[in-house]
């Protein structure tokens, strides 16, 4: 019983990391149309960004500065780079960003290196926050969850229950009339991107002193976060959320229990002789297989829902 508390405690900890950083990817894509490659490099630039703020005027401080820098470089980036080749379509945008992510890797490893670097979590927040079954639960992971679950419900009553929500994703379905009634559209696009961008910045931040902060991380991680908002839906923020916490105590379970396969064939009356050079599947565990599970599943929803769980339009 401790195992399955502490593997749900864990699975829902990295599930709220991985909605962190797609919240803003989805947020992009629902209000730009923009399926930004770059995204998981904007996550790794917090990482570090905080780590060298954190050097100097400690990790509070770069917990706030850290984001905004990484919004203002993306804002940046669709201002003089995006905005220029929007007009050339969806694969010009693709491969604009998918350049955008090899630059900001190069640049990560001129300034910072190869290796990882040592971005700890804050002193103040190491100590047990609560004991549960037997097991401990420490601050700075509850920390987390709180701000994850406070950005889903910020973003949510933001998008849902405000003027300038409303405004914004007017401007992806109607630019021309929301242009008409005196808004500058490309400044929303540009704001949006840039907030979106941030929102990658904040779960650098918080993540790369739990993750590792190394300049391979924005490649762990990118993929995955393709694989959550396809599987929520393009566009769809409680999509995201509840994508991102199934993956995350799916992928955690599999690790914590370690289910083996041999019971499964042997039960369907599959031996290891019968399966001749793929009987090394009939000894593996559920262990071996949790870095493919999130891919199985994304195949699974495209074969039998691509518009994702709650998303409007088919991938």
């Amino acid at each position: 019983m401790e195992i399955l508390f502490f593997s749900l405690f864990n699975g829902i900890l990295y599930g709220l990391l991985l909605f962190m950083l797609s919240a803003g990817l989805t947020l992009i894509f629902g209000m730009m149309g923009v399926l930004n490659f770059a995204h998981a490099s904007f996550f790794m630039l917090g990482a570090y960004f905080a780590y060298q703020i954190s050097q100097f005027i400690g990790f509070w401080p770069a917990l706030v500065i850290a984001p905004l820098v990484v919004g203002v470089a993306g804002a940046l980036v669709e201002r003089y780079g995006l905005r220029q080749v929007h007009k050339y379509g969806h694969v010009a945008e693709l491969l604009f960003t998918f350049g955008i992510a090899f630059v900001i890797e190069e640049l990560v490893q001129m300034v910072w290196g190869k290796a990882p670097v040592p971005y700890e979590i804050p002193q103040s927040m190491k100590f047990t926050a609560l004991t549960w079954q037997g097991m401990n639960y420490s601050a700075y992971r509850v920390f987390m969850v709180l701000i994850s679950v406070g950005i889903f419900a910020a973003l949510y009553l933001f998008l849902k229950r405000t003027r300038v929500g409303l405004i914004i994703q007017a401007a992806l379905s109607y630019p021309d009339v929301v242009g008409s009634l005196g808004h500058n559209v490309p400044r929303i696009f540009m704001l949006v991107f840039g907030f979106g961008t941030a929102l990658a910045g904040i779960a650098g931040v918080l993540g790369g002193n739990v993750l590792g902060t190394e300049p391979a991380m924005a490649l762990q991680l990118g993929t995955i976060v393709f694989v959550v908002i396809v599987v929520g839906g393009l566009g769809s923020l409680g999509g995201a959320l509840i994508a991102s916490i199934f993956i995350g105590l799916l992928t955690n379970m599999a690790v914590s229990f370690d289910i083996p396969f041999r019971g499964f064939f042997e039960a369907l009356g599959v031996s290891p002789e019968a399966m001749g050079t793929g009987k090394d599947l009939i000894d593996m565990t559920s262990s071996g297989i949790s870095p493919i599970l999130p891919y199985l599943l994304l195949v699974l929803m495209l074969i039998f829902r691509p518009r994702g769980l709650f998303g409007q339009r088919d991938v």
